[in-house]
């Protein structure tokens, strides 16, 4: 199989996950695909620039190509994050305008900046005038009884106006009240003809679209109609599919799996060198295994072990063995 050219930089993506998609889950997700775009969970700009957090950037060049995303609606404290997260070499600066969070309101920023198209412009404008990276924007499709597809249109013409060049779409509105940032990702309906719409009528905007895709034929389906798939929860609980997406794509072999955890294991030994605790990567590991023998014993073992005192790479291979006689 030959590799598509045709594909653009962001036709996979792995999507911005609170407490999900740190460093170290990065750092796996990119030895089960070595092109998916992936991002980091959202940093707000308030921790960068006034809490002087910059900690938070760390990352390993392993990682690229790699978006920071940033949560925040005041344009010049923006402007100073999205510098300082291109001096610390990220290929893309993300602004978040989809989390529906209580939090994430109460800071007047994510999915409720939707009834703010203007402020949100202006975040953009700032931001790409600050650095010489794409500067992109994740969205949802509308936001409470903003239901109209004429309300995304007119966010998007002024995304464009304001230097976007990228649209990342979570094809689900968001309700502000009522529901939980769970029930958000799950309840409101579904609606890719929106995201198609939207693609036909902005042929020049790179389009992608995130919510509810988990399959192989489903990541094909929608790369037939746009520029991108954001893939979210699916690559978290189930991350070999990254890999499978990635030879459907690109012809990649496909890696066996105990092959992919034991390239971890020079970034385990090293992490555990500089006194990260084993349980803070392994809990990202725990989907590797998913439908197939062994995956239980898998999970058990990592889950029961990787937070006792002197937990290493020998409960890995503890972990793998019964994946491995299965196999």
């Amino acid at each position: 199989m030959h590799e598509n050219n045709n594909l653009s930089p962001w036709d996979v993506s792995v999507a911005p996950m609170m407490d999900w998609t740190d460093r170290h889950c990065r750092y796996f997700h990119r030895l089960l695909s070595p092109r998916a775009r992936l991002y980091t969970e959202m940093v707000t700009s308030a921790a960068l620039v006034r809490g002087k957090q910059l900690r938070l950037l760390e990352h390993s060049q392993q990682e690229h190509p790699l978006a920071l995303q940033l949560g925040g609606s005041e344009p010049r404290e923006l402007a100073q994050a999205a510098r300082f997260g291109a001096e610390a070499g990220y290929d893309e600066i993300n602004l978040n305008v989809g989390c529906p969070s209580d939090r994430v309101q109460s800071g007047r920023f994510g999915a409720c900046l939707m009834y703010e198209p203007g402020l949100v412009a202006d975040c953009v404008k700032a931001m790409r005038d600050a650095v010489g990276i794409p500067v992109t924007v994740k969205c949802r499709i509308g936001v409470d009884d903003q239901d109209d597809y004429a309300g995304l249109q007119h966010f998007t013409e002024l995304m464009l106006e304001a230097g976007t060049e990228v649209l990342v779409v979570h094809a689900r509105k968001a309700w502000l009240k009522g529901l939980s940032p769970k029930e958000n990702r799950e309840i409101p309906p579904l609606d890719y003809e929106r995201v198609y719409r939207l693609k036909r009528e902005f042929p020049e905007l790179v389009v992608a679209i995130n919510g509810g895709i988990t399959t192989v034929e489903q990541v094909r389906a929608h790369l037939a109609r746009l520029d991108g798939v954001m893939l979210g929860r699916a690559a978290y609980h189930d991350p070999y599919l990254l890999a499978q997406v990635e030879h459907a794509l690109h012809g990649e072999p496909l890696p066996a799996r105990e092959d992919v955890l034991r390239r971890m294991r020079p970034y385990v030994e090293a992490e555990l060198a500089r006194g990260t605790a084993l349980k803070h990567i392994t809990r990202h590991l725990l989907g590797l295994y998913q439908g197939e023998p062994g995956a239980r014993a898998f999970r058990r073992t990592l889950s029961e072990g990787a937070h006792l005192p002197g937990a290493g790479w020998a409960l890995l291979e503890q972990a793998m063995a019964p994946c491995a006689a299965a196999a």
